[in-house]
């Protein structure tokens, strides 16, 4: 019985694990962007069109988070399987949550797709703090700046996936347009 339980608090970490993975990343890409791109809000500019691919990119995220889930549980078909391999269901939900920014009209304000984020960051935040206040192993430490780390890069690379995409169909919509 001690063993399960274990194994159900590994298996929860893991699962915890991969959720920081996907979105912790975003709070850090976000800020970087805004702060290259400026505060500034003219809607056509250049630099307002980078900050709107933002939530496009977390769309993406949330989607390839999503296409590992579903993985993960294709070989757990019965309902009561699901139950035991979701063990942060509030936290599944929510980031699979992110997918309704593919939806315009979520999508419009960017600062939402940063407050959806933020619910990771303070996860990866908040085990920071534990293991900085006790006398843990700084493996442990070092264990969640690889996963931060991670997280950035994908969210980055997913950033600029997104953003060639939106500015080649951008710029096919104005050939199309003055052909």
């Amino acid at each position: 019985m001690k063993i399960r339980k274990y194994m159900n608090n590994f298996f929860a970490y893991l699962q915890q694990v991969e959720l920081m993975t996907f979105f912790s990343g975003y709070t850090l890409l976000y800020a970087i962007i805004i702060l290259v791109a400026g505060n500034k809000k003219p809607r056509n500019n250049f630099k307002s069109r980078i900050i709107s691919v933002l939530p496009l990119s977390y769309a993406l995220v949330s989607s390839l988070y999503l296409g590992l889930f579903l993985k993960n549980l294709y070989l757990s078909y019965s309902a009561g399987n699901v139950n035991i391999d979701i063990h942060h269901p509030f936290l599944v939900t929510w980031g699979i949550l992110a997918i309704l920014f593919w939806i315009p009209l979520f999508r419009k304000n960017e600062l939402l797709s940063l407050m959806h984020s933020l619910v990771f960051f303070f996860i990866l935040v908040k085990d920071l703090f534990i293991q900085i206040g006790s006398e843990v192993d700084p493996n442990i430490l070092q264990n969640d700046m690889k996963i931060f780390t991670a997280s950035f890069l994908l969210n980055l690379a997913t950033f600029i996936l997104m953003g060639i995409f939106y500015f080649t169909l951008l710029r096919n919509k104005k050939r199309f347009r003055y052909s």
